[in-house]
């Protein structure tokens, strides 16, 4: 697309807030890369004449030394050509791998976070009798959140579930996935070790590689679910689309507390557990199966009757993956606030073309469309749950739907 259309691709960089010098690197490299094959198949073409006229000569018994001294030099300048060719290849496939995908015709214009429109709000926030506190003290006077020795045996960006706030966890992870699959995700249970190539597939590597824990031997901790879910399929025809899968993994990200912000409590960490959606389409579809996912994922707070509200990210605030995002933004009382719990979003080929995900047609092999959202990131819905559902004598009230996972508890409170 960079080179039959640039245009297109500068205008959606720009729309990114993004400059468009990368667009002029590829296409400059590409008129070297295309100016090289076209002197490497003439250099061929000589060599084969002058191969003819060795045979020849030789035939013949005539002195072919110069021919030979010939023929050496076009092979010397054919090694270096083809070493050219290489050389702009890896400079073009370095620079297409970090241009981020092109928005969506259906993704609202925008610079930032301050210009995505709201497009429905679920439920009213509870309208409280008493000042609610924040989930961080909450926790800690409950004995369920222990952010202190987490510290001691990690460093911040850590936390320690005790008792009725692991069992809380635990129970979310379980209830998340039970209704998922209901839905009709199959649920998978992957590796949380990923390789490069995975990570390179998914759009994590290389313009994320800061924020991302990198292990030994070219491994990485998943960010997120999905990433592995997602590469399930790499290099792989899908042989019956559409797929559709959930799973549960421990997250990990490297960017917990940027900027100063939310370094206390489990809004943002660098350990995290998420439910994850994940779906494989054809491209005809994948935008209604985006508003089905999306949908499917608000199904969990409104079990959970929590408020919320869905907003559609625009083009400068948009993740660099993706086509469309709606985030799902919990109610947060102690804030004041809608927090995001959920990022749904359509890929589009994106991330199909760098990990190779095809399915058949009539006409060919395609490339499926990847969609994904969280449903939801389990810390977000228990800080949810603990201000929502905070009482005035510092207990907390359970939600009906969970109960059943707690051993029929209908509330926290402390020994």
């Amino acid at each position: 697309m960079v080179r039959k259309d640039p245009d297109t691709v500068r205008r959606a960089l720009q729309n990114r807030n993004m400059g468009t010098e990368l667009i002029d690197a590829i296409l400059e490299h590409d008129k070297s890369w295309r100016q090289c094959l076209i002197e490497g198949d003439r250099l061929k073409h000589e060599r084969n004449v002058v191969s003819r006229e060795i045979a020849e000569q030789k035939k013949q018994k005539q002195d072919s030394s110069s021919k030979v001294e010939e023929m050496r030099v076009i092979s010397n300048r054919i090694k270096e050509i083809d070493e050219e060719i290489r050389g702009y290849e890896s400079k073009i496939n370095d620079i297409l791998l970090n241009i981020p995908n092109i928005p969506s015709e259906t993704t609202p214009l925008g610079k930032d976070e301050n210009d995505n429109p709201v497009i429905r709000v679920v439920g009213e926030p509870r309208q409280f009798d008493f000042e609610p506190q924040s989930h961080w003290d909450i926790g800690e006077r409950l004995d369920i959140l222990d952010f202190e020795r987490a510290a001691k045996i990690a460093g911040e960006g850590f936390t320690v579930y005790k008792g009725m706030g692991a069992k809380l966890e635990r129970a979310l992870i379980n209830f998340m996935l039970d209704v998922h699959t209901k839905q009709g995700y199959l649920e998978v249970l992957p590796p949380v070790l990923i390789n490069e190539k995975a990570m390179t597939g998914t759009g994590q590597l290389p313009k994320f590689k800061d924020d991302l824990y990198a292990c030994t031997d070219n491994y990485y901790l998943a960010p997120t679910a999905e990433v592995p879910v997602t590469n399930l399929f790499m290099d792989e025809y899908i042989e019956k689309l559409p797929v559709f899968m959930t799973a549960y993994t421990a997250c990990f990200r490297r960017e917990a507390g940027k900027h100063g912000q939310d370094t206390r409590g489990i809004i943002r960490q660098h350990q995290f557990n998420k439910v994850e959606m994940v779906k494989f389409v054809k491209p005809e579809t994948s935008y209604d199966e985006l508003e089905k996912l999306t949908n499917d994922a608000e199904e969990i707070l409104k079990l959970l009757k929590i408020p919320y509200r869905v907003i559609s990210l625009c083009t400068g605030d948009l993740g660099f993956s993706a086509a469309k995002t709606y985030d799902i933004e919990a109610w947060v009382p102690a804030q004041k606030k809608y927090r995001e719990i959920s990022s749904c979003s359509n890929f589009e080929s994106f991330q199909a073309r760098r990990a190779n995900i095809r399915y058949r047609t009539p006409d060919g092999p395609k490339f499926v469309h990847t969609i994904n959202g969280s449903g939801l990131a389990i810390g977000r819905t228990v800080v949810a749950i603990l201000e929502n559902y905070q009482r005035a004598d510092g207990s907390v009230e359970i939600p009906e739907v969970l109960r059943p996972y707690l051993g029929g508890a209908e509330e926290i409170r402390k020994e």
